[in-house]
């Protein structure tokens, strides 16, 4: 009897639960909605007060298998706080965008006196680990583990393989809420694989086997002073307190030859006479030689990151367009590092940076990256022309610049976050570097046509710049500043000159730095030096001045641009080239069908695959081949001011 009962008794309550309820019938207008919940931002906003103690932190990077690097960091605590606040760098100087990574850092413990501490994430400042400490604690040590990228993808960075070590400090150090970042007090080490070496802007270096350690620093100068450790490293002087410090992919990579490592050497004596100051007691320039590492290009006080393809040096020649990261990121010693746009600059790295001036820290870098490897010969004048010809020709076809400001572009790194775009010359991306190159090109020709050529855009540089020589601090500046520098110089209506340039849409090709300097913009068939290095180390096809689309080896776009022939017979990113007029596609030949077209009236033929759609196209385009190239004017007697610009500016031995 009791099984039954049970089941009757189950059924009824079931019923009972899901019997109908009455309510009152809501009478139209009267709906529900919801009153906003405040959102407080609980974490301290920094003040300019020192941190109490000294931060001390110690990093075993040995492990190449995983690239795991283990942090253990003892953080002292102020007498009587209950709660700890720790940020990870949200705003890195030099990424011009929001681009901390706090999900490649797990594992994380909190401790004091050997107990485990709770703690949260905040739940709105999400880069902030908030610790509870309980009475008469005095340090806490935070044991964590910093797990990079293992494979290149879209927004990440191969930081560790197994022969080079990139460690940036602001990837995997804490630091304590509520201070500007040069008030906190740091004592870091590392220790690295047996038989590695470290170099690093850092001072005080002491080694034990393979563990580094520096002096005490500030937190700012910490994160400005990342590590490049190799296998194979190897260190080269090129200047009073000035060093390449080189690791590689392999040892054969690192031998340069002495001609080659002149042109570095000159490059630090250009730079010297461009700015007039050196804003820094020593420099490293820390130099992958690498294909396994991702690309980098950052810039420091004292150093920089940068990357060259492995054979960058051993191929001198052949790898002339892969030279220039190093002369540009240098350049931001004295712009972007010493000078710096006023609201680039933070106290700490959770104040948003507000980019509206990089066409002053990036542009005016680009450009000085360009003059001074002609300058110096870390580059061929004839690659920085193509170099050039190249900014020129593509804005010459770019969609974008109808409706996009220069200025507008300074927003990009923000909103995109440099990821791919599927129509890039419609979108535009971060043009304020090389159409701002452009125009830096033109004010130095404005000037020099001003002043009859005794005045240039160097002695902008040596005013806006070389002040204060040694001084390795920040001086800010505003675009009244810029104006301001530019009029001392040479009397002009510079602000007009910026407005139009930079802040409104719609302009011609910025040609007249290119025109006044003796030189015109171009068509050939046959690519300039610039594309044509960069396409023979790809394997890439760019036909973007013909068709309208950039191929990978496969016959694969990469690019389509707007409105190009290509782009009206819907070919677009991500589809395939798979035949040509009838035959399978390769590279030569739709290089063949291209120039049979010219000045005729025969269509090209291409069968295109998209997906697992296969679609017969064709394409009236009857130009032939086109590339963008500088020439000088036929009619100009002796050297131009583009010349002049380009020349080098030391004494010369005889």
């Amino acid at each position: 009897m009791t099984k039954p009962f049970t089941l009757l008794c189950g059924a009824a309550l079931l019923a009972a639960t899901f019997a109908p309820v009455a309510h009152a019938q809501v009478q139209p207008g009267t709906n529900t909605f919801p009153a906003n919940v405040p959102v407080t931002r609980a974490v301290p906003d920094p003040q300019d007060v020192a941190y109490p103690g000294t931060i001390t932190v110690d990093i075993d990077a040995t492990d190449l298998a995983t690239g795991a690097e283990r942090i253990t960091e003892t953080v002292p605590v102020a007498p009587g706080a209950t709660q700890l606040t720790l940020l990870l760098p949200e705003w890195i100087p030099g990424h011009h965008s929001r681009s901390g990574l706090p999900a490649e850092l797990v594992g994380m413990h909190f401790t004091a006196d050997g107990k485990d501490l709770a703690w949260h994430r905040d739940p709105v400042d999400v880069y902030a680990y908030i610790i509870d400490l309980p009475a008469g604690t005095h340090d806490v040590v935070a044991r964590m583990i910093h797990t990079p990228a293992l494979k290149q993808e879209p927004g990440d960075r191969v930081t560790v393989t197994r022969e080079i070590i990139n460690l940036e400090w602001d990837q995997m150090v804490l630091y304590p809420a509520g201070h500007y970042v040069r008030q906190i007090r740091v004592k870091p080490s590392v220790t690295f694989p047996e038989g590695w070496t470290a170099y690093t802007a850092l001072d005080g270096k002491a080694q034990s086997a393979n563990r580094y350690a520096w002096d005490v620093t500030d937190y700012e100068t910490l994160v400005d002073s990342p590590i490049f450790a190799g296998k194979y490293a190897h260190r080269y002087p090129v200047g009073e307190n000035v060093f390449i410090d080189a690791v590689a992919d392999k040892p054969e990579y690192l031998s340069i030859k002495p001609e080659h490592l002149e042109t570095y050497r000159n490059l630090v004596k250009e730079a010297d006479i461009a700015f007039g100051a050196r804003h820094f007691d020593h420099y490293d320039f820390l130099l992958g030689l690498t294909d396994k590492l991702s690309g980098v290009g950052l810039e420091h006080h004292r150093s920089n990151e940068s990357t060259y393809l492995p054979k960058a040096w051993t191929d001198w020649a052949a790898m002339d367009w892969d030279h220039n990261v190093v002369p540009h990121e240098y350049s931001h010693s004295w712009d972007g590092k010493y000078r710096r746009p006023a609201r680039l600059w933070t106290p700490d790295y959770r104040q948003p940076m507000i980019d509206d001036l990089l066409w002053v820290y990036e542009g005016q870098t680009q450009f000085w990256g360009l003059v001074l490897a002609a300058r110096s010969g870390v580059q061929s004048k004839a690659m920085v022309l193509a170099e050039l010809a190249g900014y020129a020709g593509g804005f010459s076809v770019m969609a974008g610049r109808e409706w996009r400001s220069v200025a507008d572009t300074t927003t990009d790194p923000v909103f995109a976050s440099r990821r791919p775009k599927p129509f890039a010359s419609m979108s535009r991306g971060e043009d304020y570097y090389t159409e701002g190159a452009l125009v830096w090109l033109e004010a130095d020709q404005i000037i020099r046509d001003g002043t009859g050529g005794k005045k240039s855009i160097d002695d902008f540089a040596h005013a806006f710049y070389g002040m204060r020589n040694g001084d390795w601090g920040v001086l800010p500046y505003t675009r009244a500043d810029v104006v301001a520098t530019l009029q001392a110089v040479f009397a002009y209506d510079w602000d007009t000159f910026l407005k139009t340039r930079i802040e409104t849409p719609g302009q011609p090709v910025p040609l007249g730095g290119i025109e006044r300097g003796g030189y015109h913009l171009v068509w050939k068939a046959e690519p300039n030096v610039y594309d044509q290095g960069r396409m023979s180390e790809n394997k890439a096809l760019g036909l973007t001045y013909s068709l309208g689309i950039s191929l990978d080896r496969e016959g694969k776009v990469t690019q389509t641009l707007w409105g190009s022939p290509a782009f009206k017979a819907g070919i677009v990113p991500g589809s395939q080239i798979m035949a040509v007029n009838g035959d399978a596609y390769d590279a030569d030949g739709i290089k063949t069908a291209i120039a049979a077209a010219k000045g005729t009236d025969k269509a090209i033929t291409l069968l295109i695959r998209r997906d697992s759609h296969f679609d017969t196209v064709t394409i009236a385009y009857h130009d032939g081949m086109r590339y963008p190239w500088l020439e000088r004017d036929a009619a100009a007697k002796g050297p131009g001011g583009l010349d002049a610009l380009l020349a080098p500016h030391r004494p010369m031995s005889r």
